[in-house]
């Protein structure tokens, strides 16, 4: 009986295996969003704001008054980010605006996230205070940003 058991808990684990190996070719099609790392050089959102000009910035939301989150494409690379909902940005004062709203308004803790390719390729930064975004890859240099959500606070 008992050898039943591990055989059943094997064939189990073999199953997971095949499962996640099968689906694993599914999500090539999609960016990730990824906090940056602690150990090497950091972009603050004070250098995007200052540096605002190297960026194609858009920002979600309903309003400049209450954005959901704020882009930055860096203008320098090959890469591009687009999505239906994003509302570009052309001055310094609303990407400032945006950001102050952002940092003071939240009820959580907005920090830079960087926007990464399925292979790891650097596409932008998203300033906002977490919850899901779905990135999927449009072409090689393309991906298409969705709107984030809004992170749930916990009951306990």
């Amino acid at each position: 009986m008992k050898q039943n058991k591990y055989i059943f808990v094997a064939l189990i684990g073999v199953l997971i295996i095949f499962l996640f190996s099968g689906c694993a070719p599914m999500l090539t099609g999609y960016g990730k969003i990824r906090p940056q790392p602690s150990r090497v050089e950091r972009i603050s959102i004070e250098q995007l704001e200052q540096n605002w000009q190297d960026y194609t910035i858009s920002y979600n939301g309903w309003k400049v008054s209450n954005p959901k989150g704020i882009m930055f494409d860096p203008k320098n690379n090959e890469t591009t980010l687009v999505g239906d909902t994003w509302i570009k940005v052309e001055d310094k004062k609303t990407v400032s605006e945006i950001i102050g709203w952002i940092k003071n308004y939240t009820a959580f803790n907005p920090q830079v996230w960087t926007i990464l390719g399925p292979d790891d390729r650097l596409y932008g930064y998203l300033f906002y205070p977490g919850g899901q975004v779905v990135i999927k890859v449009v072409n090689d240099t393309t991906m298409s940003v969705y709107s984030p959500s809004f992170p749930v606070r916990s009951k306990y």
